[in-house]
């Protein structure tokens, strides 16, 4: 196994370590300090006995080991909180491997608790899909788990626990998966940069951190209370006060150092709750593929907001023409907006005009209308064997705020059964007054069709997760090509805890995994 730590510029390349057990080189790649940690100031005593959280590795080879571990992670020279990684870092190792490998990834649970790991938009097989109580029971304290799995398709994706997925998630337990293809086009400088939103003091407030879903925040239960709750979703996610990129916020985030003439990939991951919109300073983009999925022929933009949801990659690249430092920052108003950013810093440039702008509004990529319109495998008019509608609502019920599919929560609500091979169309309409909802599909690709009853009209866009605002109207349409048990719920997990979550079913297919119902580990969300 290839195991790399984060290091220096090296050639004028950038290398994501120094040290490695082969000769074979990572150069070309960062995790760009990819450090994080979360402090609980009435537990000070524990944390004190945590280690500081470790620099992100890069991890390759015929068998990666991974090890669920507690640390301190340090976001900035205030904040620090204990956290949940993978191998002592959040975000955890970077997994890298190429198009063909047969990945295996040996994971120990050294937690206090169960945990699995999702490949988040990895069409693995289903026994591998890490959902506990679905596809497998969690991992328990002391225990370990081999994934195995073929890399078949190249991009950019990430992993996480699926156990109690809204509080582990939260806690740092997540890390990046890229695959490279087997004829790629190189970059000089490769940068992966995770988005999180975090709490400076989880204990502070009504949010409930050993749940962290919404239906424990605290709402009124009477129908009365019903509007209130409803416009206080917003008030209760700015507790998250603490906005991060790999893992450090403010000054304390690593600068991306890059030469004049160069070409930099910037592999953008959102890890957290919350859309984040990214701003470029000082140059054209490209964005050139998005969840994994290239874009056809995508044209160059400038002074756009990247509006990144919770679950989505965005691979952006850009020629480094504009010697300086300039910056990739977070537009908008929340408490944390200002410290998501990170500079790019041009080696042997001494001026520096570049000004933060977060407040400036700017125009928002609309990425159904980007890149060159071609038709993909799927077309709206076309005969398909099964058609779902999912109507996303929020409503109140006796125990507190709940998040609806067709009316219903996890488990009452309807699967979208399918066959082997069926051609399914899904309309997705979100009907929450304010909840934005980031849907994502396991164990497949799905092609979107229209937005608002308007046809795509940019490059055919294949995805796995997909953002949809109130009021929104998505059709997409996949194919069923991966027989299994597979979810399909909404990416702010706090949501998916509290009922946003349906299964794409096979009905053709027999699991060799049967929960026991007498295990009250599983914890699917």
């Amino acid at each position: 196994m290839k195991k790399l730590l984060l290091g220096t510029v090296l050639a004028g390349v950038v290398a994501i370590g120094a040290a490695c057990s082969n000769n074979s080189s990572m150069q070309g790649h960062d995790m760009s300090n990819m450090n994080t940690k979360k402090e609980n100031t009435s537990n000070e005593s524990s944390k004190q006995q945590l280690p500081l959280a470790t620099n992100t590795e890069v991890l390759s080879g015929k068998e990666i080991n991974l090890t669920a571990k507690e640390a301190l992670l340090q976001i900035n020279d205030k904040v620090k909180l204990p956290v949940y990684t993978y191998n002592g870092s959040v975000p955890g190792a970077q997994i890298r491997v190429k198009q063909g490998d047969n990945v295996k990834i040996v994971l120990k649970n050294e937690l206090p608790e169960p945990i699995t790991i999702h490949w988040h938009g990895y069409p693995v097989p289903n026994n591998q899909d890490g959902v506990p109580g679905v596809t497998m029971d969690a991992i328990k304290p002391g225990e370990t788990f081999t994934y195995e799995f073929t890399a078949t398709v190249p991009g950019t994706y990430w992993y996480h626990s699926h156990q109690e997925s809204a509080k582990q998630v939260d806690k740092g337990l997540y890390g990046t998966l890229i695959v490279e293809p087997k004829n790629e086009e190189k970059v000089d400088r490769d940068y992966t940069l995770v988005l999180d939103e975090w709490m400076s003091n989880p204990d502070e407030g009504n949010m409930d951190m050993s749940g962290m879903d919404h239906s424990n925040m605290g709402h009124g239960n009477s129908s009365d209370d019903k509007e209130m709750d409803m416009s206080s979703m917003s008030h209760d996610m700015s507790m998250y006060d603490i906005f991060t990129i790999n893992g450090k916020s403010g000054s304390a985030v690593k600068p991306l150092k890059v030469k004049k003439g160069e070409k930099v990939r910037l592999r953008l991951v959102n890890a957290g709750y919350m859309p984040h919109k990214l701003h470029l300073h000082g140059h054209e983009f490209k964005i050139v593929a998005t969840d994994g999925q290239p874009l056809k022929d995508p044209q160059p933009i400038k002074d756009e907001l990247l509006n990144i949801a919770p679950g989505e990659r965005y691979d952006i690249e850009f020629t480094a023409n504009n010697p300086g430092e300039w910056l990739l920052e977070c537009h908008g108003d929340m408490k944390g907006t200002d410290d998501m950013k990170v500079k790019i810093q041009y080696e042997g440039a001494t001026n520096n005009m570049d000004k933060a702008n977060a407040k400036e509004n700017l125009p928002i990529v609309d990425i159904t209308k980007y890149g060159k319109h071609e038709l993909g495998q799927f077309t709206l008019d076309q005969k398909y064997d099964v058609e779902y509608t999912m109507d996303l609502g929020t409503a109140m019920r006796k125990d507190g705020m709940v998040f609806t599919i067709n009316g219903k929560t996890y488990p009452e609500t309807a699967p979208v059964n399918v066959k082997t091979g069926d051609l399914v169309k899904v309309k997705i309409v979100n009907n929450s007054p304010t909840d934005v909802h980031p849907m994502h599909l396991h164990g497949h690709f799905f092609q979107v069709l229209s937005k608002n009853g308007k046809p795509v009209t940019g490059s055919p866009l294949i995805k796995d997760s997909l953002n949809v605002n109130p009021g929104e109207e998505y059709v997409v349409a996949f194919k069923a090509d991966n027989p299994g048990n597979w979810m399909f719920h909404c990416h702010d997990l706090h949501h998916a805890s509290a009922g946003m979550v349906t299964e794409v079913k096979y009905t053709d297919y027999k699991s060799d995994y049967i929960p026991n119902s007498n295990d009250t580990t599983n914890k699917p969300e």
